[in-house]
């Protein structure tokens, strides 16, 4: 087989079936990212000097890859970010900035994070505490919920919603087109979309889940108001983009380490409703476009309901779950799911393991997922600030020469 363009191969593999290599995300999506920290000392390691490291995700402090990286990562897909991807902070200006370890970088220009008491950094919007990061961490919490205090229809009615507004259409539009136009890269459009993370945030955890418990009509009413503000979004941000981008990405985080977060039936009467309209608004009126959901956790329960639902790629496989067997996954759900991940284990073996535990479970699983197509290789979530170089560079330096053999090896058999 020729040479195809990144675009080409992740898009065959996309629709189940074999391309000329194992198509690569290196940071292409806010869960495939990398720790600006960690990135900064990937570049020192590859003596890359006088590049400044954008720091585009405040909220996980995830650096923004640079060409010269994703080339030697291999890298077949680039982000089409949100104008506001956290903290309603916009990404157009950035200016001079400073990570946790002390090293250098850029961070957006309206970030502006205050100092607490207790040493803590402060985002602060309308007098309120948004967000924070504790004092010798790395990644900010949310802390404001607004309904937190709600009681009734009436009070929700009460609480503003937002449009995707013109200028970030006009963004969206202008980078997609020129990411369109002047590279090969697959286009992952960062959408969201959140059902149930959408209720946590807005909630808060215990009182969103007891909510649903409790009185399921008065958060059928809060979701059905966040769902007609989706909808009106999707269908003005697919129209400004959907020509470009190779896939759209939604987020719910459905699962804890040893079981799905709701039962089984109140995902189905709660959650998947909502789901099922936004994935297949989608799937009907942009079919060329691919519904990435990113669900962390022991979901497996719940995969085929949000196969039903209209979900087309599952992130980020989960290996380290309760009952997320890869040869499992793959065996009963790869004719119908890309899976976009699974390629190392993020919680054991990248963080604790030694470079030949990397080098032997990145062989074993692209040997489980690759086959047939319908995998894109990636870590399992963030690669996180403490993770060293040299496990960075034998994570995707075998992901690369296993995924240049594996097919191969098929076409000549």
């Amino acid at each position: 087989m020729e040479q195809l363009t990144s675009r080409e191969r992740v898009r065959i593999s996309l629709n189940h079936q074999e391309p000329d290599r194992l198509p690569i995300d290196f940071g292409a999506m806010r869960s495939t990212g990398i720790n600006a920290i960690a990135y900064n000392r990937l570049k020192k390691y590859l003596g890359m000097k006088n590049t400044e490291t954008k720091v585009y995700d405040i909220y996980q402090q995830l650096a923004e890859p640079e060409e010269a990286i994703m080339k030697i990562m291999g890298a077949d897909v680039v982000q089409l970010h949100r104008y506001r991807p956290a903290f309603g902070i916009d990404i157009a200006n950035w200016k001079p900035g400073k990570l946790m370890d002390g090293s250098d970088c850029l961070v957006p220009r309206d970030f502006n994070p205050v100092e607490n008491s207790r040493g803590d950094l402060d985002v602060i919007k309308d007098d309120k505490v948004i967000a924070r990061m504790p004092k010798g961490g790395y990644y900010f919490d949310p802390m404001y919920h607004p309904y937190a205090n709600v009681k009734s229809m009436g009070d929700i009615d009460k609480i503003p919603v937002s449009e995707i507004p013109h200028e970030e259409l006009s963004y969206l539009r202008e980078k997609a087109k020129e990411l369109y136009e002047k590279t090969d890269y697959a286009i992952l459009g960062s959408f969201g979309g959140n059902i149930l993370e959408a209720g946590q945030s807005d909630w808060g955890y215990e009182r969103f889940f007891i909510e649903m418990a409790l009185n399921p009509d008065m958060v059928h009413y809060y979701l059905e108001r966040k769902i007609q503000v989706y909808l009106r979004d999707l269908e003005k941000y697919l129209n400004a983009v959907g020509e470009y981008i190779d896939v759209i990405q939604f987020g719910d985080d459905l699962g804890t380490q040893e079981n799905t977060q709701i039962s089984i039936q109140m995902y189905r009467d709660m959650i998947k409703p909502y789901h099922t309209r936004l994935y297949q608004y989608v799937r009907n009126n942009f079919p060329n476009v691919k519904v990435f959901l990113h669900s962390c956790g022991a979901i497996y329960d719940l995969i085929p309901d949000l196969i039903d639902a209209g979900v087309e790629i599952l992130n980020p496989v989960q290996l380290s779950a309760r009952n997320m067997d890869p040869i499992k996954l793959k065996r009963e759900f790869g004719n119908h799911l890309t899976f976009w991940g699974g390629g190392c284990d993020t919680q054991t073996t990248l963080t604790f393991g030694s470079l030949e535990d990397i080098r032997n479970e990145v062989e074993e699983l692209i040997g489980i997922f690759a086959p047939g197509g319908g995998f894109v290789f990636t870590q399992v979530h963030n690669i996180q600030a403490d993770i060293s170089p040299e496990k960075i560079m034998e994570l995707y330096n075998t992901a690369n020469r296993v995924g240049r053999q594996v097919y191969a090896t098929a076409r000549q058999i």
